[in-house]
């Protein structure tokens, strides 16, 4: 088979797999892209750097909200109306990136979910008492590495609801008193925003040291 027709074929298989996906049948979406050579330990891996990218660009993204925030906060003088629409653009970039990094996260817990269903079943086709001791270890070895990356990720995720809450009422507030008064009210509120930030940042930041490592070791 020639690389071009190989490479095609590899698509159509990959866009059947789509498909399902889109279908509600997360096995047969595997099971093709099986077959097309990506398997659920590699398509694990893959996510997993993925959703890592995604917290590394949301972490970046929420630092930039705080410091918008807080030159709105230091406003002394021209459009009000300006500074608004500014914030209210950080606010909406910072919830389209906590929705890339929740569908990131739940696209690692969907194929790590499969993965392990999987070995756990073929743990019972060996006939060689070794090897399925060897890749019964390996499981539980992957599988407790699992658990400390998708706890860390979950917690950096709930990190993110009250930030954006905040901000979120940070722009209504805002919007609806575009006056000197409104930016001195809203000061009172920079500390918390802070201290929320500060702590999603360091979740974020431990999410994704876990992911490198969940990576370096599951993915060799």
């Amino acid at each position: 088979m020639s690389f071009t027709k190989h490479n095609t074929t590899k698509r159509h298989l990959i866009f059947i797999g789509i498909i399902f996906i889109l279908s509600g049948c997360q096995s047969a979406y595997y099971s093709t892209l099986e077959k097309a050579g990506y398997h659920k330990r590699d398509i694990l891996v893959e996510r997993v750097g993925k959703a890592r990218d995604a917290q590394q660009e949301g972490k970046e993204q929420f630092k930039s909200a705080l410091e918008k925030f807080s030159s709105v906060l230091n406003f002394k003088g021209g459009a009000l109306e300006d500074k608004y629409n500014q914030l209210n653009d950080e606010y909406e970039d910072s919830e389209e990136a906590a929705e890339d990094v929740r569908s990131r996260i739940d696209s690692v817990e969907s194929v790590a979910e499969a993965l392990f269903e999987e070995w756990e079943e073929e743990l019972t086709q060996y006939s060689n008492a070794s090897l399925k001791r060897d890749s019964k270890t390996k499981l539980r070895n992957t599988r407790s590495r699992y658990k400390k990356l998708i706890t860390a990720m979950r917690r950096a995720e709930k990190k993110m609801d009250p930030v954006l809450k905040a901000f979120k009422d940070q722009v209504l507030y805002l919007k609806h008193n575009l006056n000197a008064k409104a930016i001195m009210s809203l000061q009172k509120e920079l500390r918390s925003v802070e201290s929320n930030i500060a702590a999603l940042v360091k979740d974020m930041e431990k999410s994704i040291r876990e992911a490198d490592t969940f990576i370096k070791e599951v993915g060799l």
